[in-house]
């Protein structure tokens, strides 16, 4: 057996544990034996690990839990699903599980790697939100974990948790659905789409007859239903499903499963409240009744799929051995820009979640590419900002520190996250920066953008104009760019330069 991969530090170890078992769970699925599904979950959780530490951070760890960044599980088992396609590109792929080695060469795996806008509306709705938020939604719907155990694990109130979960569904909902307006989509699609959202809030509605048609033959609909619908069971799987891809139904299967086993034994450590035999019965049911109605959707994607004109369809056959059933994925569509609109504040306190309604647009998952933003150059300085500008809250020009994420990057454009911490209070705020290579900004969320030259500017938007101090404000965009993307320099903060964070 090979070893296992050696954590650097205690948050390591830490992290090795709470993710090791599901990683292996997943590399499982994916391999032909236990000997490479270890070979495969060691070599993906040490890159998995490599590339968080060249990040600068580990996720669910620490004060800056900001959006573009999947937790910790979701993340490794990323890795893993990555790790696979270099095997079968490098000439390993008979290690595989076949059916995977069908979807990896197919257009379903490369709408996971293509442009964001494309990319499954759970996976850009789960990597819209606040870190945390996120990590608090995987742990409670896919992992199965307890809400003690969940609360215990992030930090959390256990008396209050189980309110927030309900809040978290609703910001991914939020999110999802601007995901789902922001994606390609021919005039019919867009014309059921207040629709579908209207249909999919209460568990009481009824789903018109000419809906229930179209989403039986259009699988981005169907796909952005199962992630609407919070009632019914079948949330675990559209999200497992959407971030994981091939494998998801199965991979939530087996941690339905290891769940039932935990509260079956009635361990503490993990089950937070052992409750009596026919409690856990009725939980197990509970489960089990969510994930047949997951299947019964997934194969509806199924078969939506397979009417359509287009896309991918038969790579998505089932696996006949065990549990080893991929998840019915929609294939790949054409890509085009949408317009975003405001989303979620930049803290991440649970007190300070607004109205799922105002999601940003939800247009990039982050993948290996990441950078910090290594300040301001030492030449020149700030051009600062025109107009009047907003106000502060008093005293002297705060000090601040900025933080300048590259999401993810494609042939002709690149998605980034800044976030900026200030020391003092402000009741609005502008920040601006320099690009190096002429890129050009096109789509901003959670402020408004003005480009001139190289020069950018992000000015707040009505509803994070406030900014507590010693606390952080976040914004996204996505932009263009030719020949090289070097990371900005000369980042300032209602005209005051700012350090690198």
């Amino acid at each position: 057996m090979p070893d296992l991969p050696a954590p650097q530090d205690a948050t390591e170890a830490e992290l090795f544990s709470e993710c090791w078992d599901a990683v292996l769970s997943y590399a499982d699925l994916c391999t032909s034996g236990s000997l490479t599904a270890h070979q495969l979950a060691t070599e993906a959780f040490t890159s998995g690990m490599r590339g968080l530490r060249a990040a600068g951070t580990v996720p669910g760890r620490g004060p800056g839990r900001r959006p573009g960044r999947l937790p910790a599980i979701p993340e490794l088992l990323t890795a893993v699903r990555n790790t696979a396609a270099g095997w079968e590109a490098g000439g390993q792929g008979h290690k595989l599980d076949p059916d995977l080695r069908l979807w990896l060469n197919s257009g379903a795996a490369a709408r996971f790697a293509g442009p964001p806008p494309g990319r499954p509306v759970a996976l850009r709705g789960l990597r819209d939100m606040q870190e945390s938020d996120a990590a608090l939604l995987w742990l409670a719907e896919v992992e199965a974990l307890p809400l003690p155990a969940v609360a215990r694990r992030l930090g959390l109130d256990p008396a209050t948790v189980d309110g927030e979960l309900d809040q978290v569904r609703g910001l991914f909902r939020g999110r999802c659905h601007r995901a789902h307006l922001d994606s390609p989509m021919d005039a019919e699609c867009r014309a059921y789409a207040r629709l579908l959202d209207a249909v999919t809030r209460s568990a009481g509605a009824e789903t018109p007859a000419d809906l229930s048609r179209h989403l039986a033959t259009c699988a981005p609909c169907a796909e952005a239903a199962a992630c609407l619908r919070l009632h019914g069971g079948g949330l675990p799987a559209a999200i497992a499903g959407g971030v994981v891809g091939w494998g998801g139904l199965a991979y939530l299967e087996r941690r339905r499963r290891a769940a039932e086993v935990r509260l079956g034994a009635g361990r503490p450590d993990e089950a937070g409240t052992g409750g009596d035999p026919e409690e856990r019965a009725g939980r197990g049911r509970a489960l089990r009744g969510g994930l047949l109605a997951a299947a019964v959707l997934l194969s509806a994607l199924a078969l939506g799929v397979s009417m359509m004109p287009f896309g991918g369809s038969g790579e998505d056959t089932a696996a006949a051995r065990d549990d080893r059933q991929p998840v019915a994925d929609p294939g790949t569509f054409p890509v085009t820009s949408g317009s975003p609109s405001p989303g979620e504040s930049a803290s991440g306190h649970p007190a300070h979640r607004e109205s799922a309604s105002a999601a940003p647009s939800a247009t990039a998952p982050r993948t290996r590419h990441e950078t910090r933003n290594p300040g301001p150059e030492p030449q020149g300085t700030s051009s600062g900002t025109t107009g009047a500008g907003p106000t502060r809250s008093g005293g002297p020009a705060p000090t601040c520190r900025v933080a300048y994420d590259l999401v993810d990057q494609w042939p002709d454009g690149f998605q980034a996250t800044v976030t900026v911490t200030t020391a003092e209070a402000l009741t609005g705020w502008q920040v601006a920066w320099s690009f190096r290579d002429g890129q050009q900004v096109g789509q901003m969320w959670d402020a408004t953008a003005h480009q001139d030259g190289s020069r950018a500017t992000a000015t707040a938007a009505d509803y994070n104009r406030s900014v507590a101090a010693h606390s952080s404000l976040s914004f996204g965009f996505i932009a263009s760019w030719r020949d090289r993307n070097r990371t900005p320099y000369e980042f300032t903060l209602n005209g005051e330069t700012c350090a690198a964070g």
